[in-house]
């Protein structure tokens, strides 16, 4: 690959990662399933709370099960890909979580985050699109999610 062809995979799979939290955060949480491979997979192991989802279908039914009531933003920052062929890559990103449950609207009191962390990403390109393969999120320091006052 040349670094023009490098430099593009490079970003194809950091739009992914962006296009991830936004989907998350001020889209529709269940759509982000469409980001990974058919056989995609998203991780939390231990000494995160060891979920774990394969495949489209069970990615859409876990990120579509977030509370209606939920607001969240996540900061994504340190985003590093390295393509590793044609058609794969790896990524590490840094991200911070701020988020609360029960809201009903307004502006809510700043807070800490509730995680801090990094995702750990292998992507693969399937019909000249970058995808996730597998994500793993690595936690660093976390706490529960807060209800919104009020």
């Amino acid at each position: 690959m040349g670094p023009l062809e490098i430099l593009l995979a490079e970003r194809a799979c950091e739009r992914v990662i962006h296009t991830f939290v936004h989907r998350l955060d001020l889209g529709e949480p269940a759509s982000v399933a469409e980001l990974f491979t058919e056989d995609g997979s998203w991780e939390w192991p231990p000494p995160g709370d060891g979920r774990r989802s394969v495949g489209r279908q069970a990615l859409r039914e876990y990120f579509g099960s977030r509370p209606a009531d939920r607001l969240s933003r996540r900061l994504m920052s340190n985003v590093l890909v390295t393509v590793t062929s044609p058609d794969t890559a790896t990524g590490v990103s840094y991200f911070s979580t701020y988020r609360v449950d029960g809201h009903t609207g307004g502006i809510v009191p700043a807070g800490p985050p509730v995680q801090v962390g990094n995702y750990e990403d292998t992507f693969r390109r399937v019909g000249g699109e970058w995808l996730l393969e597998r994500r793993v999120l690595v936690l660093s320091f976390g706490g529960p999610t807060p209800r919104a006052v009020g």
